[in-house]
């Protein structure tokens, strides 16, 4: 009984911990200043050391996986590109902006970020322009800046999924790789495959914000721009296809069944 107690007192402080931390966590994110291309936070105290440690305790409590290993450069780099995907499309999503920035670091988890479709549109409309033709070009233009940034991202996780190859093949083969090694490894391979599939889900999410976004403004305000903003979204489809089915490690087991939301 007294084990048990002890156990039970042990859990409620790491319980109570992992609570102090998140709520600084939460203040923390509110207070940090971005700057940089793709708005991505500038190195701090908090990005660079209090955020990761706090994510890998969030996402641990949870029961995600989470490895204790250090990045490479490469699933460094990866996480930065992913950065414009994860957050909202539009840049007026003030509170979701920073959801989803949590949810970057791991301290919340993905399922926290909005699935609504038209938050886009509404941070379209909610912005004064001088006529419904730059409405047009401004969806065209967060289209076609995702577009551009597909490639750079798909040429980076290739290189990260031929490296945990190799990862997961030493720790099978090599006698100098200590056992316990083995469950890090697997779950910064999960991590990274898990972080391709949020990147997927995450464009997704954008492709039909933009067409709701397309839609809505043909029945308030129909434009020829409308063309051009099309075109754009289908460019950005065409894209993101090559990204979504690059073979991958099969981390989570489901063969070519993917994960509808990223748990790494």
């Amino acid at each position: 009984m007294i084990d048990a107690a002890g156990a039970g007192m042990g859990g409620a402080r790491r319980l109570r911990t992992l609570g102090a931390v998140l709520a600084t966590a939460l203040l923390a994110a509110g207070c940090t200043a971005t700057t940089g291309d793709l708005g991505r936070p500038r190195p701090t105290i908090w990005s660079q050391l209090l955020a990761p440690e706090a994510g890998f305790l969030a996402a641990s409590a949870r029961g995600e996986a989470a490895s204790p290993f250090r990045l490479t450069d490469d699933e460094e780099q990866m996480r930065d590109r992913a950065w414009r995907f994860i957050m909202p499309a539009s840049p007026h999503s003030v509170f979701q902006g920073e959801v989803s920035n949590l949810a970057h670091t791991r301290i919340l988890p993905v399922a926290a970020q909005s699935v609504d479709v038209s938050d886009y549109f509404r941070g379209l409309t909610a912005t004064s322009f001088a006529s419904q033709a730059s409405r047009y070009n401004r969806l065209a233009e967060d289209a076609n800046a995702d577009r551009l940034l597909i490639g750079p991202f798909r040429a980076n996780a290739g290189r990260v999924v031929s490296m945990d190859r190799v990862r997961m093949r030493t720790v099978a083969a090599s006698p100098d790789v200590a056992p316990e090694k083995g469950e890090p490894a697997l779950a910064r391979v999960v991590e990274n495959e898990g972080l391709v599939f949020w990147v997927c889900e995450r464009l997704d999410f954008r492709i039909r914000s933009y067409r709701h976004a397309l839609a809505n403004l043909v029945v308030e305000m129909p434009s020829r721009e409308a063309i051009k903003a099309e075109r754009a979204v289908m460019a950005l489809e065409a894209e993101a296809g090559p990204l979504c089915t690059m073979p991958l490690n099969d981390a989570f087991g489901g063969g070519t069944k993917r994960p509808v939301v990223y748990k790494g």
